[in-house]
């Protein structure tokens, strides 16, 4: 990268800066941007990084631009609030992550051999592991500890049961969890019969989680694997919604029966 296109960048990332400042300014600054603090970002934030993946997945690039620069507005937001706290900057966040890259990798910038892609994988896991437990010396480390709450319920569940078994606490195969599926579906039937909602949604946690512990153990991500699922109940739906229509039927008013045969027609066609 040329000298001129490196002071173009920085000079983009100034300007976005002083954008940020520019709306946070007690005199003349935006109503809205004053109002807010880190609570009410952070769903934004979790916001443009899925529209950001949304992007990718469509593979729209020219989309994916303008998705990374929200992405960036929200880093530019929290920073100048933190700043205004007096805690840290924008440049203190680019240090911290430069200086954390530049620690993970240190067959690339240090003496280390270099390695492939499955031994950077194992590498950075202990490196992560060994900067958990310098930050949390003064406390017992869990093997659990820097799995984050706010992760979607599905990805958190398939994180915590990986750090689980590093340590040991996992099923040899996936014969016994599909056993336990059908041990927790059965706490589930009992405890819609007997007990009141808390507990059947206790049950139904239990369930789910076991199922993500198998596509685990199967070698599957349990978010993708959802994901999935839902783009094909999308597609079929919306199919028997196009079938009614062609024949000049509301969806809405067929009977379960006639919603069904649709279904049934549906999945037959995928499959020819």
């Amino acid at each position: 990268m040329s000298d001129r296109s490196l002071q173009k960048e920085e000079a983009e990332i100034d300007r976005l800066r002083n954008i940020m400042a520019r709306l946070r300014d007690p005199k003349g600054g935006c109503p809205w941007d004053l109002e807010q603090d880190f609570s009410t970002i952070a769903p934004y934030t979790i916001e443009e990084a899925y529209e950001v993946a949304d992007a990718i997945e469509r593979n729209d690039l020219t989309d994916l631009r303008g998705e990374l620069g929200d992405l960036l507005f929200q880093v530019v937001f929290h920073s100048q609030m933190a700043e205004e706290k007096g805690v840290f900057n924008f440049d203190d966040v680019a240090q911290a992550i430069s200086d954390k890259m530049v620690a993970r990798h240190p067959h690339v910038f240090g003496e280390a051999e270099q390695r492939n892609a499955t031994e950077q994988t194992v590498a950075w896991e202990e490196i992560k592991q060994a900067e958990r437990e310098k930050q949390s010396s003064d406390e017992k480390l869990s093997a659990l500890s820097g799995v984050a709450n706010a992760l979607p319920a599905l990805m958190r569940a398939q994180k915590l049961q990986k750090r689980a078994a590093r340590v040991g606490f996992d099923w040899p195969n996936p014969s016994p969890i599909i056993e336990k599926i059908h041990e927790e579906l059965e706490e589930v039937k009992e405890a819609i019969e007997n007990k009141g909602k808390k507990e059947v949604e206790e049950e139904l946690g239990d369930l789910l989680f076991v199922c993500v512990n198998l596509v685990r153990k199967l070698g599957g991500d349990a978010e993708e694997v959802l994901k999935s699922a839902n783009a094909k109940f999308y597609r079929r739906f919306t199919a028997m919604e196009a079938l009614a229509s062609a024949a000049e039927t509301s969806f809405a008013e067929l009977s379960l029966d006639e919603q069904e045969a649709l279904w049934q027609a549906v999945k037959a066609e995928e499959r020819s």
